[in-house]
């Protein structure tokens, strides 16, 4: 990991955190993956930097000492920026973006026993001190398949394409179906190509009506399968009429999937919109552009640096402190962190009526309850 020429201190416990001096800013190193020569990279970086500071300027009663690392998207370079910046003081990092930098990051920052709040959505790379903020499978079909089974509309066939994405998240909806009233009842796959779909739609179409499902569950986003789906499917007897579409990704992004004919009628889950609105009307405002959907992480991962610090303790950032059970209040809604490094979003169900978004289930405001 190219970090044999730096300074590392000595090997802590993992999850322990460092101790906290509360006369002193709490030091945070964000990690974000620019500084190459990758403009997308550099325009992710810029909105969870800007993001950051934003969530800086809110916090009451915690001043935060926000030091920023680019890493290029480069998992070397990430590590070895890791090193950098524990050596630079580092509490607690928050980010970087990709899961092979997160992985990277792990080991290195586990060896000062300072723990990690990434931006990936990775399971791969959770656990130990690596902890994820982005959205993950698991608890998005978890909250659909209780909705849908509260809305008898439970007996459900997973459509995924043939490729690592598409398994881990078929594998991701199965394991919630067991903590649902959901039953999985079919599953087909398809190769992800024109071709592919085509040749797989009399067997989907098939199965769909043999297994005496009620839903169609759909792995695929806007920018893969999921245009094509949408006009394939009903033209090959799997009508929307007749199966409530339901969608692991976000239907709203891009705002054209909104205008899909297919999907319409068609269920997915969702950060509060009215939180969401409101932090992009501010990001706006300070910042003359409307964020990426991946800079409310940044918000979310300071905030819950400084709850963490506002409840002082000898080690504000240990796993034990990060995974407490009340969540966080983040930008676009409440969120958990888990022991095994995912997470849990308080989400609402939203259904695409007329090409607008129409909230069916508001999302909870806390862990106490709310939400189906």
């Amino acid at each position: 990991m190219a970090v044999a020429a730096c300074d590392v201190p000595a090997i802590g416990a993992i999850g322990a955190g460092p101790g906290a001096d509360r006369s002193r800013p709490v030091a945070v190193a964000l990690m974000v993956p620019g500084g190459g020569s990758d403009e997308e990279r550099n325009t992710l970086a810029r909105n969870l930097e800007n993001a950051a500071r934003l969530a800086v300027a809110d916090l009451q009663g915690v001043e935060i000492d926000l030091r920023i690392y680019q890493t290029g998207g480069s998992p070397s370079q990430a590590a070895t920026l890791a090193a950098r910046a524990i050596n630079d003081g580092a509490q607690i990092i928050v980010g970087p973006l990709f899961a092979d930098s997160a992985r990277a990051v792990g080991p290195v920052a586990a060896q000062a026993g300072v723990n990690v709040l990434s931006f990936s959505n990775n399971p791969d790379v959770a656990g130990g001190n690596v902890f994820l903020l982005g959205p993950m499978f698991e608890p998005t079909a978890t909250r659909l398949l209780n909705y849908a089974a509260s809305q008898g509309r439970g007996r459900v066939m997973i459509l995924s394409e043939r490729s690592q994405a598409g398994e881990v998240a078929e594998r991701a909806m199965q394991r919630a179906a067991q903590r649902t009233g959901a039953t999985i009842v079919a599953s087909e796959a398809y190769a992800f190509s024109q071709q592919g779909i085509v040749d797989a739609l009399p067997r989907i179409s098939s199965s769909a009506r043999s297994s005496g499902a009620q839903s169609i569950f759909l792995t695929a986003n806007s920018a893969g399968a999921l245009p094509l789906l949408a006009e394939l499917l009903p033209e090959n007897g799997i009508s929307p009429s007749s199966f409530q579409y339901m969608g692991l990704t976000r239907w709203d992004i891009p705002p054209a999937t909104l205008q899909l004919s297919g999907l319409q009628g068609g269920w997915f889950a969702l950060p509060d919109p009215t939180l969401t609105a409101q932090f992009e009307s501010r990001y706006r405002a300070a910042y003359g552009a409307t964020p990426n959907a991946v800079a409310a992480l940044a918000y979310d991962g300071i905030a819950a640096v400084g709850a963490l610090a506002s409840r002082g303790g000898s080690a504000p950032f240990s796993a034990a402190s990060i995974t407490q059970g009340s969540g966080f209040a983040g930008v676009t809604g409440v969120f958990r962190l888990r022991a095994d490094g995912s997470n849990e979003r308080g989400l609402a169900i939203a259904e695409i009526r007329d090409q607008r978004v129409n909230v069916l289930s508001p999302a909870p405001r806390s862990f106490a309850g709310g939400g189906s």
